[in-house]
């Protein structure tokens, strides 16, 4: 079997309601407004993103959810690992016209391993 590399996505409560939809094998295509998919490399880049952005963004539905997946290590290898800030915000930049390859070099499905939810609007948590 070829090597792998697992990488994480955090995303909202909209982002994973069509990963459920697609069968856990693939995400949803990027927005015209977002032309990079950025999955990170590391799980507590994901965590803190979930976490302390997610949280607080009514686009997210104030939830948070880390997403961990594999792809066959040949596919990334065109795309130089960018860091964003600390050494360990680490991701790459997929061009969203290339996402769909990235797809079919999944190995296996999209799992959710973490889950963390804000305070409702109005208050109540």
């Amino acid at each position: 079997m070829e090597d792998v590399i697992v990488l994480y996505r955090p995303v909202g409560q909209a982002e994973l309601d069509l990963i459920r939809a697609a069968n856990f094998a693939k995400f949803p295509p990027r927005l015209p407004t977002q032309p990079i998919f950025y999955p990170v490399l590391n799980e507590d880049y994901a965590v803190e993103i979930a976490r302390d952005w997610n949280t607080k963004d009514a686009a997210s539905g104030y939830a948070g959810y880390v997403t961990r997946f594999r792809v066959q290590a040949s596919f990334l290898q065109r795309y130089e690992v960018q860091t964003v800030g600390a050494r360990r915000h680490q991701e790459y930049w997929i061009p969203a016209e290339e996402q769909e390859d990235m797809h079919r070099h999944m190995v296996g499905p999209i799992e959710v391993i973490g889950e963390f939810h804000g305070p409702k609007p109005g208050g109540s948590d």
